[in-house]
């Protein structure tokens, strides 16, 4: 069977953007008295999805959470310098859609997150769908959001390759039983 769909994680795979989401969380909670080490936090919460990650680390009020996880949004765009693209692969999908080919972001991160690196990064509008954590119920390592975008666009497993950097997005990868690459950003 013919690949025809690519399915793209976000954070650390098409995009570097653990600085500035690691700088913004750290500023947001240092804002509210929360001290974080920066390496802890890339090793243990890097990729989790914003209300698990402050519930792990003991804010529990849900207000708490609302205001924490609004200023690490507001404070995100201002780091956007340390953002870059992956260039290679995201060439290797632009000549892919160009053959006829479709492409997708699938991330359980926020979408105006997302959009708003895309904005940045001058790719908005460039591939043909994203799901994003408004469009699941489950955080990977659930492969409901790669089996969503596989279906709405009407694909199977065995057509569709996954790019992924994460464990937790590699064992969804793995779960939505399509072909995935395990991508290493420097």
């Amino acid at each position: 069977m013919q690949i025809r769909l690519i399915l793209l994680d976000f954070d650390g795979t098409l995009a570097s953007t653990e600085e500035a989401n690691t700088k913004a969380y750290l500023t947001a909670l240092h804002e509210e008295g929360i001290e974080l080490d920066i390496e802890e936090y890339r090793r243990r919460y890097f990729g989790m999805r914003c209300p698990e990650f402050l519930r792990t680390i003991g804010v529990t009020n849900e207000a708490d959470i609302d205001r924490i996880r609004r200023r690490k949004i507001e404070l995100y765009p201002t780091l956007f310098d340390t953002v870059r693209l992956n260039e290679p692969l995201w060439n290797f999908v632009q000549d892919f859609r160009k053959q006829g080919g479709r492409a997708w972001i699938v991330s359980t991160g926020q979408l105006e997150n997302i959009t708003n690196v895309m904005r940045h990064l001058g790719i908005e509008g460039m591939v043909d769908g994203v799901i994003s954590s408004r469009d699941v119920t489950e955080p990977k390592p659930s492969p409901e959001a790669f089996l969503k975008a596989m279906e709405r666009e009407g694909a199977t497993p065995a057509e569709t390759l996954i790019f992924e950097d994460s464990p937790v997005g590699l064992a969804a990868a793995e779960a939505s039983g399509a072909s995935y690459v395990k991508v290493e950003l420097c």
